[in-house]
């Protein structure tokens, strides 16, 4: 009956939904009353003129009763009971325990329960239950020199925290030293290098919801449990650059790192509070499980736990202690988050039918675009289509395993060949199609909105004409006419005349991967390239080297996302990050990309403190090299997708911050 799944699907919802909103919204009863008033009318009567037979009309203005009957409604009664918000959440949380799990679900509901000490939003830090940011100019922040000796742990010149002793054979960098150059050998003795110092100071009436006192000591506790082995904390990395972490007074707390590290986010080292005076008697073992802490928190945010029933809903209620609550927050009573399948339509329909008020970016609405435009157009819900910092991009293998590298030729060593598949790249296309316009194409690994930016980045549009020619300049020419370009003279490693110019692209086998895939095996065909596509589950794609193809690097391109934040990721694309087999397959350089140029640019800027002009200067060199380089194509922003009811407010998605409840105290719902 219909042509487009998606345009019943839409019909069928925009007829449901007012039936079942008319059905639970309140119905005025109309009230019929008699009323009598007086009023005045004229009123003509027809006289005989005495003496003559004539007649004439007159007309008299009198006062008379009249009886109207009036139907009136009644305004209609306030509602009754907490207001409440629904959400609709596509998957159920593994724990509320913030060390134990990562899942997006969880965070959602955490963030009401729990204010984070400090936001990301925007690309920039803002802080929440701390007075301010502890910057350099504000003294909060220093960087003193301290004399280091024998058995002392620093940061060494790879950044990895290790014990000066006569087996040590890496290098340091004394104070004053932010690069290779001048990393020197420890030899024994004394030796002068930089420690950082940051100051954190608690804002005023934090208080934990079952009203006592938050204090600095609950962040210090929060960091114990951190690296206790037991906590199962996917990474403490943080913690292990940490010398020293403590509470000087209730409300002050002091970071002091390892001497030689430089933390470019220093003024983010601070660990949320956690309820010392709750947990303080439990293990960290035995605290991963606790009823407690895993299925109903206290914590000191906007909302408290109320309940969670296993498979269907997670209740919070208003926080009578709430630190804000004198600004009016939070606007709502309660928030029930309800546990939907992933199945988008699903969650979808629920919206209209107004048995939720949001629907977050666990139903997975990725491939519901199309639908959800339509339904914004017919006024039915708000989606927010925000590009974020998760950007999509394909990496070359240029220095795979030594074994892989022996099955095909070194296609990806010439950087002029990633120049020609970049232009051979319709990128644009996919962001019109798949994403309907609602993403942007990059050129960096962040974005253009990003402060870090470099806007002077080499730019390389699709142009496949100017590909074909940088291909028949390398070498690589149609010598058969098949459409598929042969090595003519190529000079390449393991290609002869006449090798074909093929090799394979894999990912995982998510839609959108399969789909924008698809499109440039077309668009590389043109341009004489034969293209073989593997998609595989992303356990097989992200598995662990030598295992995992990605990381086991042994691949041809490869395509998955990356994560950027305030501080770029030149570090991504080290010499040092590649994996392999002397590193335990740990870095994340899976292109074997080592350029010196570019990690001496990366180096100095990651050693570099913002807003000195040495680290903007070098981030974006880092970008310049990267971009002229290409060791990867980026892509494009990879969307965050939400929607919410009409009569909601204060929903905003933020481009930085992971969770669109990062400001949930502000959510508001009109009745």
């Amino acid at each position: 009956m219909f042509a487009n799944k998606k345009l019943a699907i839409l019909v069928v919802l925009m007829m449901i939904a007012p039936i079942v909103l008319a059905a639970c919204g309140p119905t005025a009863v109309p009230e019929t009353v008699v009323e009598t008033k007086i009023e005045t009318v004229e009123v003509e009567r027809t006289v005989i003129v005495e003496g003559t037979p004539q007649t004439i009309t007159e007309v008299e203005t009198v006062e008379v009763e009249v009886e109207k009957v009036v139907t009136a409604t009644p305004e209609p009664a306030p509602p009754e009971g907490p207001k409440t918000l629904v959400v609709c959440q596509g998957q159920e949380p593994d724990t509320m325990y913030i060390y134990g799990g990562s899942m997006l679900a969880a965070s959602q509901i955490q963030e009401a329960i729990y204010d984070q000490p400090i936001d990301l939003n925007t690309f920039s830090y803002v802080p929440n239950i701390i007075e301010s940011l502890p910057t350099l100019d504000s003294g909060a922040t220093v960087i003193n020199n301290v004399t280091v000796s024998e058995g002392d742990v620093v940061v060494d010149n790879l950044g990895n925290p290790v014990e000066l002793t006569a087996e040590f054979t890496g290098t340091v960098r004394p104070a004053g030293c932010y690069t290779d150059e001048c990393a020197v050998a420890y030899e024994g003795g004394e030796l002068e290098m930089e420690q950082m110092v940051v100051t954190f100071v608690l804002k005023d009436g934090l208080t934990w919801a079952d009203g006592e006192p938050l204090k600095a000591s609950d962040s210090v506790y929060a960091y114990t449990l951190y690296m206790d082995p037991d906590t199962p904390t996917p990474s403490r990395y943080l913690g292990e650059h940490t010398a020293s972490y403590e509470a000087t007074d209730d409300k002050t707390l002091v970071w002091t790192g390892l001497p030689g590290y430089r933390d470019a986010a220093y003024y983010a080292n601070i660990w949320q509070p956690l309820p010392e005076h709750l947990w303080g008697s439990m293990s960290a073992a035995d605290i991963v499980a606790a009823e407690e802490s895993s299925r109903t928190p206290i914590g000191y945010g906007a909302f408290t736990s109320k309940e969670w029933v296993a498979g269907d809903h997670f209740t919070v209620v208003k926080n009578p202690y709430y630190y804000r609550a004198d600004e009016g927050l939070p606007h709502v009573d309660e928030i029930v988050y309800r546990f939907m399948s992933e199945d988008p339509n699903a969650c979808i329909a629920a919206l209209l039918a107004g048995e939720c008020d949001i629907i977050d970016q666990t139903c997975h609405m990725d491939d519901q675009s199309e639908l959800l435009i339509e339904l914004e157009a017919a006024g039915q819900l708000v989606p927010t289509f925000v590009t974020g910092t998760v950007w999509e991009h394909v990496d070359f293998g240029i220095n795979p395993t030594a074994e892989y590298a022996a099955t095909r030729p070194d296609f990806f060593e010439d950087t002029r060949m990633r120049q020609a598949i970049a232009m051979c790249m319709d990128r644009q296309s996919v962001v019109d199609e798949l994403l309907y316009g609602r993403s942007v194409v990059i050129n960096s690994y962040i974005p253009e909105d990003h402060p870090l930016y470099n806007p002077d980045v080499k730019v390389w549009p699709y142009d496949p004409e100017a590909a074909k020619a940088l291909l028949e300049e390398m070498g690589w020419v149609d010598t058969d006419g098949d459409g598929i370009r042969e090595c003519s003279g190529c000079n390449v490693e393991g290609a002869t005349d006449g090798t074909k110019l093929a090799f394979k692209w894999g990912s995982t086998n998510a839609d959108l991967r399969v789909n924008y895939m698809q499109i440039m095996q077309v668009n590389l065909l043109d341009c004489g390239i034969d293209l073989t596509l593997e998609n595989i589950t992303s356990g097989e794609w992200f598995a662990d080297g030598p295992e995992g193809p990605l990381f086991g690097c042994h691949f041809d391109m490869g395509s998955f996302a990356w994560l950027t934040g305030v501080e770029p990721p030149c570090d991504l694309y080290l010499c040092a990050q590649t994996p392999s087999e002397e590193t335990g397959w740990a870095g994340q350089n899976d292109p074997g990309f080592c350029n010196e140029d570019f990690d001496k640019a990366c180096n100095a800027a990651l050693q570099s403190l913002p807003g000195t002009a040495e680290y903007e200067q070098y981030h974006k060199e880092a970008q310049a090299i990267f971009a002229e380089e290409l060791p990867g194509v980026p892509m494009f922003l990879r969307t965050k997708l939400a929607a919410y009811a009409p009569n909601v407010t204060g929903f905003i998605m933020d481009p930085t911050n992971n969770s669109e409840f990062w400001n949930v105290e502000n959510f508001d719902i009109e009745r």
